[in-house]
C-alpha cells in the first residue's frame, strides 16, 4: 500500500467523522434556529394583534357607541378587529393561523378547544406564566404554538361582559344572553395563540442544512485535490526519484546526477543525505577496487 494511499485513507476516514459530527450538530441547531425564528415572528404577529386591539378600543369605539346602542358591530370589539385582520394577513402568509381562544365568549368562533383550553387553564393556574410555546400533533401534522394570556385589565370592558343587564341591547340581540358573561376584573379570561405548521421551520432548517453539508463537501473535495496534489510534488515525486537513485546505485550504476538542494524541510535533508551516502559509497568502492 502506497503513501498516497494510505494517506488518502486517513484523509477519508476523518473527513467522514468530521461530516457526520458535523451534521449531528448542525442539523439539530438549525431545527432549534428555525424554530426560534418562527416563534420570534410569531412574537410580532401577536404584538400587532395588541396594538390592533388597543387601536380599536381608543380610536374607533368611541365613534360608534351611538350606532352601537341601535345596531351592535362586531367591527368595534378589539378581538374581532384583530382576528379578522389576520385573517387577511393569511392570504400572504397562510402558514400562520391567529386565534383569541377564550373560555367563555361572546362570539362563538372565539370558544377555546380542548388544547386551547388547556393552555388557558394554565395561565389560570398560574398568573406568573406569561408566555407558553409547545408543539402538538395533528390530523395534518404538526403544529408549533405560541400563547399569551388575555386578561381583562381595563375594567371599561366588563360593561358588555359581566352582566346580561349591562350589555347593550343590540349586542344581546345578535350573540344572547348565554354567552360572554360573568367576566371579572383582572382575570384570565383566554389566550391568544399564534399556529404555524411544524414542517414550515422544518423545511427552512433542511434547506439551510443542505446547503450547509454541500458547501463542506465542496470545501472538502478543493481540500482534497489540493493535499493530493502538494503531496504529490513535495513528497511522492522526490521520493520516487531517491529510490529509484538507490536501486542503480546499489548495482553500481553511479551516473545517477545528486538531488539538488532547494530547501530546509526534511525532503530536502534527506537528499543532502542521500548524497552524502552516495559519495561515500562511491569512494568506499573506488578504494576496493585498488
Amino acid at each position: 500500500m502506497g503513501i498516497r494511499l494510505k494517506f488518502n485513507i486517513v484523509l477519508l476516514l476523518v473527513f467522514a467523522a468530521g461530516m457526520g459530527v458535523s451534521a449531528w450538530v448542525s442539523h439539530r441547531l438549525l431545527q432549534d434556529n428555525a424554530k426560534q425564528e418562527v416563534l420570534r415572528n410569531a412574537g410580532l404577529m401577536m404584538e400587532a394583534a395588541l396594538a390592533i386591539r388597543g387601536y380599536t378600543v381608543k380610536q374607533v369605539k368611541p365613534h360608534l357607541e351611538p350606532q352601537l346602542m341601535e345596531t351592535f358591530l362586531p367591527q368595534s370589539v378589539p378581538a374581532f378587529a384583530a382576528t379578522e385582520t389576520f385573517n387577511s394577513l393569511r392570504a400572504t402568509h397562510p402558514e400562520f393561523a391567529y386565534k383569541e381562544a377564550t373560555l367563555n365568549p361572546t362570539n362563538p368562533r372565539n370558544r377555546a378547544v380542548e388544547w386551547e383550553a388547556d393552555v388557558v387553564n394554565s395561565f389560570r393556574n398560574n398568573p406568573a406564566l406569561k408566555e407558553v410555546t409547545g408543539e402538538r400533533v395533528t390530523p395534518t401534522g404538526g403544529q408549533l404554538y405560541l400563547a399569551r394570556p388575555i386578561q381583562i385589565k381595563d375594567p371599561a370592558c366588563l360593561a358588555c361582559h359581566s352582566v346580561p343587564a349591562a350589555a347593550p341591547a343590540s349586542m344581546l340581540k345578535l350573540y344572547g344572553e348565554n354567552n360572554g358573561f360573568g367576566w371579572k376584573h383582572q382575570e384570565i379570561i383566554g389566550a391568544q395563540v399564534v399556529s404555524v405548521p411544524t414542517d414550515v421551520p422544518i423545511k427552512n432548517a433542511n434547506r439551510a442544512f443542505t446547503t450547509f453539508m454541500s458547501s463542506l463537501a465542496a470545501i472538502f473535495a478543493v481540500t482534497f485535490v489540493v493535499l493530493n496534489i502538494m503531496l504529490s510534488f513535495m513528497i511522492i515525486r522526490p521520493i520516487s526519484r531517491m529510490s529509484e537513485a538507490a536501486d542503480k546505485i546499489s548495482t553500481g550504476d553511479f551516473d545517477v546526477p545528486e538531488f539538488m538542494d532547494k530547501g530546509k524541510d526534511e525532503i530536502s535533508t534527506l537528499g543532502t543525505s542521500f548524497n552524502r551516502m552516495r559519495r561515500s559509497l562511491q569512494k568506499a568502492i573506488k578504494l576496493l577496487d585498488k
